[in-house]
């Protein structure tokens, strides 16, 4: 049986500086995304295309995503097969290219999960769990350029 399953977003400029877009340095690339009754994340655009660094860009969203996906689901496939995370944190790094015609795409997303289970728990099978979560990962069935992952599994030092 498949099931669908809707998601809603909405995203407000906020970067009118009195003239609109009357120029290429008149406005603010400001913006806000909202999701339902979800707090508010501030964003712009990358500070390469005259954004604030302080807010998010969809870029940063986009690897974020990835990020949180492949975790999540890794989560999940741990809790069902009795490995018990005590942390779980990732540094995740999009490359992306701009084409000559202003343009541009993402070439890669390398995940870099640092995984710490505890003592007792199958080291191998977590470590092997990264390939299942990827495989599952919704985002990153949807992207068309690769996401990589380089985990790091060990146990806990308290073990």
């Amino acid at each position: 049986m498949t099931r669908t399953h809707s998601y809603e977003a909405e995203v407000i400029w906020t970067g009118n500086q009195g003239s609109g877009t009357s120029g290429y340095k008149a406005y603010s690339r400001d913006h806000v995304i909202r999701a339902g009754s979800k707090p508010e994340i501030p964003g712009s655009s990358d500070p390469a295309f005259r954004g604030d660094p302080a807010r998010y860009n969809p870029e940063d969203m986009l690897v974020a995503s990835l990020s949180a996906c492949h975790m999540l689901w890794y989560l999940h496939l741990c809790a069902t097969n009795k490995i018990v995370v005590e942390d779980y944190r990732d540094h995740a790094q999009g490359v992306m290219v701009e084409t000559a015609d202003g343009g541009g795409h993402f070439e890669s997303v390398t995940l870099r999960p640092r995984v710490i289970i505890a003592a007792g728990g199958d080291l191998a099978l977590a470590e092997r769990l990264h390939a299942e979560a990827h495989a599952k990962c919704f985002i990153a069935n949807s992207v068309n350029f690769p996401v990589r992952h380089e985990a790091l599994v060990s146990y806990s030092a308290a073990s």
